[in-house]
């Protein structure tokens, strides 16, 4: 089986090594670089399927590497920032980034992420959906701004309440588990009793139709977890 190929681009030396023992463990065949001197050239010459972008290095920022590889690069990009600023984290996804994890990095968090991104990179695009827009039937979602409208009224979501609907969206029709959903969502473990997730689920169909359509449109599926329904939405 052809491994995914990742590039890391981190001058922590101490992240950037344990970040590439934890994923070549997970089966990805990675590279790193410490600064952005080579990064644009890099990462367009070898296409890596996944970039792992610091925002704060040496000799070239990461906004400006993301800046002058997105139309040349067919990967996914996602950037690791110490800010917790919006500004950064809106920058960046403007820039062209496809996601953003904040240090501290929980490994298993970011993997969650990762794999996300990569299962969306798989699938088939629609032409109603660009990266940052996933629309299904009247339901229109925009990651860029954060907004979701449905039969082109605003819904009042959250910023969590929106990760959570965007992420049962980026994998429509698959049972997505509370373990996954926590850990991507809150960047901790399931334990078998935090009740979070769902409190937000029994909120998100509350606000996206009655309570028959709600439950129909994000369903419960029995020891699996949560699904989004792709055509429910019409």
């Amino acid at each position: 089986m052809t491994q995914t190929k990742m590039l890391i681009v981190e001058d922590d030396i101490k992240l950037q090594q344990m970040l590439k023992e934890y994923f070549v463990a997970k089966q990805f065949e990675v590279a790193t670089l410490d600064d952005g001197s080579q990064a644009v050239e890099t990462i367009v010459q070898t296409q890596p399927d996944i970039v792992l972008l610091d925002l704060m290095l040496p000799v070239m920022d990461g906004l400006t590497i993301c800046r002058q590889i997105r139309s040349l690069y067919r990967g996914k990009l996602l950037m690791l920032t110490a800010s917790d600023d919006d500004f950064d984290h809106v920058a960046g996804l403007e820039t062209g980034a496809d996601d953003y994890v904040t240090k501290p990095i929980k490994p298993r968090v970011l993997l969650a992420r990762v794999r996300t991104l990569l299962r969306r990179n798989a699938e088939p695009m629609s032409s109603e959906e660009d990266e940052h827009q996933l629309v299904f039937g009247e339901l229109c979602l925009n990651r860029r701004y954060k907004k979701c409208e449905l039969s082109s009224s605003l819904v009042p979501l959250t910023d969590s309440e929106f990760d959570l609907l965007w992420l049962l969206a980026s994998d429509p029709d698959t049972p997505l588990s509370r373990d996954y959903l926590t850990q991507t969502i809150r960047g901790i473990e399931y334990d078998g009793i935090d009740r979070t997730i769902d409190n937000k689920v029994v909120r998100l169909r509350k606000l996206l139709g009655t309570d028959k359509s709600g439950q129909e449109r994000v369903q419960t599926i029995r020891g699996q977890g949560y699904l989004f329904v792709s055509t429910a939405w019409a």
